[in-house]
């Protein structure tokens, strides 16, 4: 199975963990990932803001060049994914914006090559993780919370997922063989940038997302998306010095737990490179437990 590969900016950056774990997996199971040659940022989220032409033409760029080659575009990037996805959904929605685009980006781009976002790849195409056989060491016993953030299944026209209680995710987590615990922040917003440009903004809607996690009584918080990632990896120890809280919430992109449940090494994955330590929890995972009559 073959698809063109869109990193974008962050995958070799901050979400560098996001790009290997993908690579690894989809290697394992012999997925061939092209990557786009000459891609260019789609534009997230300052492009849209500024011109609604640049915020269309710079990921129809992008989705022209895999067209050519025939393929549609594995993105997983939440940011990257829904500016693509607009996109492809004007361009296939109107002849005029069609043609406008292309006279901005000077080739054809008919919207036949298709933005997909990797997490619904690997939930609606592959299945690879129904495959039992394949998990050598099944995330039995990991409590996990399943964080979508706001932009990966809307709006509705773009997402392919529940806008509200979406379970592409659940359902991956669960047939690894992990507890999906119930909680309800899956897509509320983590602050995106407002992080680092508006912290008094974005801090408290952070914090409310990783006080909720801590109170379900989950292990660990799993999502597809860089930008979250950041917020709620790295931001944890800032907020609970602040706040004089203490979290110690590993975060990990769904694409790391999929690898941990192939037996892959944890730095091929990039699970040491997390702010919160990460590494100690999965490797307790498929640990032999002892009872009073030896091993179980």
């Amino acid at each position: 199975m073959e698809y063109a590969y869109y990193p974008g900016c962050s995958l070799d950056s901050t979400g560098i963990e996001f790009n290997l774990s993908t690579k690894a997996v989809a290697k394992a199971f012999g997925i061939q990932l092209v990557e786009i040659p000459d891609w260019n940022c789609c534009g997230a989220s300052a492009a849209h803001s500024t011109s609604h032409w640049l915020g269309l033409s710079l990921p129809a760029r992008n989705l022209a060049i895999a067209e050519a080659a025939g393929l549609d575009v594995a993105i997983p990037c939440a940011a990257c994914y829904a500016r693509s996805k607009r996109a492809e959904v004007e361009v296939c929605k109107s002849e005029e914006t069609r043609a406008k685009i292309e006279e901005i980006i000077g080739r054809p781009y008919k919207g036949e090559s298709k933005a997909r976002a990797l997490l619904d790849i690997f939930h609606r195409d592959l299945g690879v993780y129904t495959d039992k056989n394949a998990l050598k060491k099944p995330l039995a016993g990991l409590k996990v919370v399943t964080y979508y953030g706001c932009l990966m299944v809307r709006p509705v026209d773009t997402g392919f997922d529940d806008p509200e209680d979406p379970i592409s995710l659940d359902e991956i987590m669960t047939a690894l063989g992990a507890e999906v615990v119930p909680w309800g922040f899956k897509t509320e917003c983590c602050g995106a940038s407002l992080t680092a440009c508006r912290p008094e903004v974005g801090f408290p809607m952070t914090e409310k997302i990783l006080d909720a996690a801590k109170k379900s009584g989950a292990d660990c918080i799993v999502t597809a998306c860089p930008m979250c990632m950041a917020n709620l990896d790295m931001r944890q120890d800032q907020i609970g010095k602040a706040k004089n809280v203490h979290y110690d919430l590993p975060v990990y992109y769904f694409t790391e737990l999929l690898g941990v449940a192939l037996n892959m090494n944890n730095k091929e994955l990039g699970i040491p490179r997390h702010f919160v330590p990460a590494e100690a929890l999965v490797n307790k995972i498929g640990q032999a437990k002892t009872t009073e009559g030896g091993e179980a």
